[in-house]
Order: C-alpha cells, then sequence, then structure tokens
C-alpha cells in the first residue's frame, strides 16, 4: 500500500464523523458533501506526517471550510436563510446506516437545524464545533479570528437563542408515532378538536414548497391555526402516507398519484406536537432517494 491510500484509509475513517459536522454547520446535505472533499483535498495537500491528532485537524479544518461557505451565502445575498428548510435525513424505522445515524445523533431534528440556520456563521461554527463535538475554545479561537474568550461568547449567545427556540423531543420513538398516528387520523377524519388535542397550543409548522410552487415559504403558529391547516392540507388532493423516521424522528412520506409530494417531520416534547417541518419542494424531493421508503 502505498502513502496515498494510507492516508486516503485513515480519511475514511473519519469521513462519517466529518460529514456529520458538516450537515450541523451548512443544513444541506450536498454541501456537507462537498465541504468533505475539500477536507480530503486539503489533507492530501498537506504534510499528514506532522499531524498528531488526525481527527481533530479533520474536523477543524471541516469547520473552517463551512464557515467559509456559510459566509459566501451572506455575502452573496440569497434567500433568507429563514425561509428555507434544511435537508432531511430520511431513513426506514429500524435500519442500521452508522453515517446516517452519525447524521442525526443527538436529537438534530429539522427543527433544531431550523435554528441554527438563525445564527451568524461565527455563532454557528463556535456552537457546533463545541456544543456538539467538544472541540476546545483553543481550537475554536484561531477559526473565528478571536480570543478563545470571545469564542466562547459566540457558543453562549448561539445557546441562549438555541435554548430559546429547539424545542427538547421526546426520546421514545414509540410515544412519537402514537402521536403522530393520532395527527393523521384527526386530520383524516376531519376532527378539529382532536387535532388541537394532540398540538402544544404554541406549536409551529414550516412548510418548504420552493420556488416552483405557488406559496414558496409557509409558517403558521399555534394549535387552531395549524389545525385548521392541517384540515386544509387534507382536502387539496388525496395522498398515501409511509412511516419513516426523518432526521431520527417519527415522520411521515405522503405520496400523491404515486410520487413523493412532501416530507413531514413531526417533533413531540412532553406528549404533544411542538412542531412540524414540512419538505414539498419537487426538486429537493426529487433529489432524495425514497424509492426503498414508499414501497
Amino acid at each position: 500500500m502505498n502513502e496515498h491510500d494510507f492516508l486516503a484509509g485513515r480519511f475514511e475513517e473519519h469521513r462519517g464523523h466529518l460529514k456529520a459536522v458538516a450537515y450541523r454547520m451548512l443544513g444541506s446535505l450536498s454541501e456537507a458533501e462537498d465541504a468533505v472533499q475539500e477536507a480530503w483535498l486539503r489533507l492530501s495537500r498537506a504534510d499528514a506526517d506532522g499531524v498528531n491528532n488526525l481527527g481533530g485537524w479533520l474536523t477543524t479544518v471541516v469547520g473552517r471550510v463551512c464557515l467559509d461557505m456559510l459566509r459566501t451565502r451572506t455575502s452573496r445575498r440569497e434567500e433568507p436563510l429563514a425561509t428555507h428548510l434544511p435537508d432531511p435525513v430520511v431513513t426506514r424505522e429500524g435500519a442500521a446506516d452508522p453515517e446516517q445515524a452519525a447524521l442525526v445523533a443527538d436529537s438534530v431534528g429539522l427543527a433544531l437545524l431550523v435554528v441554527l440556520e438563525s445564527l451568524t456563521p461565527t455563532e454557528r461554527l463556535a456552537f457546533v464545533l463545541h456544543d456538539m463535538f467538544a472541540v476546545p475554545f483553543e481550537e475554536i479561537a484561531p477559526l473565528v479570528g478571536r480570543s478563545p474568550a470571545a469564542a466562547r461568547q459566540l457558543a453562549s449567545r448561539a445557546r441562549r437563542r438555541v435554548r430559546g427556540a429547539a424545542p427538547v423531543p421526546d426520546p421514545d420513538l414509540s410515544r412519537q408515532r402514537k402521536v403522530v398516528e393520532a395527527f393523521i387520523a384527526a386530520a383524516h377524519q376531519g376532527d378539529f378538536g382532536a387535532l388541537v388535542a394532540v398540538l402544544d397550543p404554541d406549536v409551529v409548522l414550516r412548510a418548504d414548497q420552493g420556488a416552483v410552487l405557488a406559496g414558496g415559504w409557509t409558517e403558521i403558529r399555534g394549535a387552531a391555526n395549524v389545525a385548521g391547516q392541517a384540515l386544509a392540507f387534507r382536502s387539496q388532493s388525496p395522498s398515501t402516507g409511509y412511516h419513516a423516521l426523518v432526521n431520527g424522528m417519527a415522520g411521515v412520506i405522503n405520496m400523491v398519484n404515486g410520487k413523493p409530494s412532501a416530507v413531514m417531520s413531526f417533533t413531540i416534547s412532553n406528549g404533544l406536537i411542538v412542531a412540524i417541518d414540512i419538505l414539498a419542494d419537487p426538486e429537493r424531493l426529487a433529489r432524495l432517494d425514497l424509492t426503498d421508503l414508499t414501497g
């Protein structure tokens, strides 16, 4: 085995971890792949013999790459990040894929990723690297061009925003599924009262329909309003739902005329639905491999 192949093998040992870091930073599966590939290119050009902790070195490299990508988004003044739902990780219940599991470990649901999208690039970097991957502030500081104390403050600000806006989901998947099934049954039956009963009073529904469909981004708050919208969705067109895990939580794939029409993620806290995140953008749905999940 030559030196290049040996280095490639060592890199592959860290690929799943690096993609998990990049996904939390970017909320995009394709961009996360790009960031990981860039880390490999930088490693292949570096003097790897001088790297004592390859995993730590690669983590900070991916963090720097992601920070640059987030800053580029801001400088280009693209569509506001708050009106864009992060990419969902959709899997079959009971499926065992180590890389998929790493992507959504620690309850990294869409509701949390939506909050992370609202942070500044440096806040997001400090929070993700320190709070999610235990990278010391001494290693984060050079990435953001600040002192360790200032990096700590960035993470602290981000932490306050996350705690105030991102719900903590119930860990029991079977309980999650029962609540979701009750919601779906109530919607199909047109039972407004039963819908409200499984919704948190401050529930938020976010739907990303993309630029192709009229309406684009929808955000609705409050149990009564969300229940009303659920009944409106039901009346628009008949659909078939398939159970799936969306970012490790109970979710549903809706099918209309044999094609995926939406991926729905439910965040359950204290036995009630606190957030419903719906990806209904046809272009983005087409990029998701949902074939094995809807058969």
